[in-house]
């Protein structure tokens, strides 16, 4: 798009070098170290500051809590330097998707949305873009996808939640490129250690990063990341005109959480490669999802596009009432929503108004170990039988 203005190989590499996921994570977004002071300054708590007499807000970086916060900015910093761009944080993931849509989006627009993403962003677009004036289309994140011609925006989650779906960012960049449209990611169920968009064509990283971002279960988060001036102001407006913005300690924890991003993906990684082994051997469990497994539908490409594989899979258990067994008898295998954080979790994903067959479960891997939680889910299902 030649209105926006991304970083050129030079530029990325200055300011992303090129060094392993792990140590990334433990340095992304500090200050430069200062003798006597922390690695990772406590989080700052202010609504005003302090202002010049004279030059008012214009004489230092802060001058209001709502758009200004250092502690803030530091977790920006941390996530645009793992994301490959500029990034704003947001109150919670559904604060940044639907600030993206309605900052993004205009009456008269078309939209097109992943139909089996995350169902809260399809009943926020026929409640709320569609009465503004916004056409909605819906295409599976596998397709096929309808033409772009007219489109302004179209969004894709991969791998999609719950179903686990993977679709070509390269491919599909192309495509809505070509149409002169924009390309937005939701990286949610990747992160951005799994996947990079913005080094795949899309213009928009959007993400929860109450989820395995920061996988600790304790915060609700979001953010957008972009490498245009222009989106990024666009958002930057949004976010500031509507104060959708984390407080301090939220983006604190958010921060220290990020350090340790690498070592938990990589538990939860290998938790989900041994309960796919598992679960793939089951006659009492069908529909097995998980991109890692390569007769999975969606190996082909995510063996291609994804630098790791997801801690979440997903397959059915028949019927509501056997799933309730299942997680009764789990030990290790709490029933929660969400996904990403330290402890197993499964739900079953109808009850939240997910198109899913009614014993339909995500499961999403803990940092257990693995002999334990292959032994736990394998005694749940036995007794859920």
């Amino acid at each position: 798009m030649d209105e926006h203005r991304f970083l050129s190989p030079e530029e990325h590499d200055r300011l992303f070098p090129s060094h392993g996921d792990g140590t990334r994570c433990v340095h992304a977004g500090l200050p430069e170290p200062i003798p006597g002071a922390p690695f990772l300054p406590g989080p700052v708590f202010a609504a005003p500051y302090h202002l010049d007499p004279a030059q008012g807000p214009a004489a230092a970086p802060n001058g209001y809590g709502r758009p200004d916060n250092p502690t803030r900015r530091l977790l920006e910093a941390a996530v645009g330097e793992l994301e490959g761009g500029d990034c704003r944080v947001f109150a919670t993931g559904q604060a940044a998707i639907t600030g993206l849509l309605l900052a993004a989006l205009r009456a008269g627009d078309t939209v097109v949305l992943p139909a089996d993403g995350y169902f809260p962003v399809r009943a926020f677009a026929t409640d709320t873009l569609a009465g503004n004036g916004v056409r909605v289309l819906l295409a599976p994140t596998a397709g096929p996808y309808p033409s772009f011609d007219g489109v302004r925006l179209v969004l894709v989650e991969t791998p999609a939640n719950p179903g686990l779906d993977v679709v070509d960012l390269p491919a599909l960049a192309e495509r809505v490129h070509a149409a002169g449209a924009l390309l937005a990611v939701d990286n949610t169920t990747a992160t951005p250690l799994g996947q990079r968009p913005l080094d795949l064509g899309a213009d928009l990283v959007v993400a929860s990063g109450t989820k395995a971002l920061t996988g600790h279960s304790d915060l609700l988060l979001g953010y957008v990341a972009t490498r245009s001036a222009k989106l990024l102001e666009t958002i930057t407006t949004w976010r500031n005109a509507t104060g959708a913005v984390p407080g301090a300690f939220d983006a604190w924890l958010a921060h220290r959480s990020l350090a340790t991003l690498d070592l938990r993906l990589g538990r939860q990684t290998a938790n989900a490669e041994a309960l796919a082994r598992l679960l793939a051997g089951r006659a009492d469990v069908s529909g097995l999802r998980w991109p890692g497994r390569p007769d999975d539908p969606a190996y082909p490409v995510a063996s291609r596009q994804l630098r790791r594989m997801p801690g979440v899979l997903s397959f059915d258990l028949g019927s509501a009432e056997r799933v309730a067994r299942f997680l009764d008898a789990a030990r290790l295998v709490a029933a929660a929503t969400s996904f990403g954080g330290l402890h197993t979790t499964a739900d079953r994903r109808a009850q939240w108004g997910d198109d899913t067959a009614p014993g339909f479960v995500r499961l999403s891997c803990g940092v257990e170990d693995t002999v334990d939680l292959v032994a736990d889910v394998t005694a749940a299902l036995d007794a859920a039988a």
